[in-house]
């Protein structure tokens, strides 16, 4: 028997998020809640196309690429996601340019793929995987 597919799909805590940031302004009415009815929407879509799913919620940096690190230390991945509310804001630039070198560092093996917004992780993963 195989092994599902394995992936982790690695974002911010919606809650910690700064939606009146200027880099969201072509995102009127998003929030915290959107975000994460998105997030929680493609994690189903995956799961029932067969993914063995793993949503790592991260603070905007301080304890981030440790918790990147511990879950990457404890599982292998096949596919590793890197959500758009860290590569588009650029106040967390430096905290994706991290979380891509913990990636790198601990599962080089994975394919790496960026979704455009909250709910659209399943095309991403589709894309690779």
């Amino acid at each position: 028997m195989q092994d599902k597919t394995r992936v982790m799909v690695i974002g911010i805590e919606p809650s910690l998020i700064d939606f009146t940031a200027p880099d969201l302004a072509n995102s009127p009415g998003l929030n915290a809640e959107k975000v994460l009815a998105g997030l929680k929407k493609d994690e189903a879509a995956l799961i029932q196309l067969g993914y063995d799913v793993q949503l790592c919620l991260t603070d905007l940096g301080e304890t981030a690429a440790a918790v990147v690190e511990s879950e990457l230390q404890h599982r292998r991945y096949d596919c590793i996601v890197i959500g758009a509310g860290i590569r588009v804001l650029a106040s967390n630039f430096l905290l994706f340019e991290k979380l891509i070198n913990v990636v790198h560092a601990h599962a080089p093996e994975a394919m790496l793929c960026f979704n455009t917004k909250p709910d659209d992780t399943a095309e991403a993963v589709q894309r690779w995987v």
